[in-house]
């Protein structure tokens, strides 16, 4: 059984980049869905949607990559586990390779980049850390 779907699912873009495949797909949660939406809003991932006619609900990913076929996504680390939750204020949210890379946190606003979470001023749980 899956316990950790986010750790999941970063790891599917992550591994679908190095194969270099076109797309992943994976099971669909709103969470899933939103961590999708902040990426592609800032430019690691060329798109997402759901796929029609699958049996369960599923979530497709589409991978970008550079001039040189190589993935946008260099790397990323999962922070907050579902065995050790990691929560940071806004003073705290972290700065990820000094600018070039984003942190995206579950907030009470929805889940944002810690640019976005640092604009509004609020902290939350600190999912993941993408460069």
């Amino acid at each position: 059984m899956q316990t950790d779907p986010i750790s999941d699912m970063l790891t599917r873009i992550r591994n679908g980049g190095n194969a270099r495949l076109s797309k992943v797909l994976m099971p669909k949660s709103q969470l899933k869905q939103e961590i999708a939406r902040v990426l592609h809003e800032t430019g690691y991932i060329a798109g997402y949607g759901d796929v029609e006619g699958a049996e369960k609900p599923t979530l497709a990913i589409e991978i970008r990559y550079g001039d040189n076929d190589q993935p946008i996504i260099e790397g990323v680390e999962r922070v907050s586990r579902p065995g050790r939750r990691v929560y940071v204020g806004t003073k705290k949210i972290p700065h990820i390779r000094t600018g070039l890379g984003i942190a995206i946190l579950s907030t009470p606003r929805g889940v944002l980049t810690d640019a976005q979470a640092r604009e509004a001023g609020i902290g939350g749980e600190l999912l993941a850390k993408v460069w």
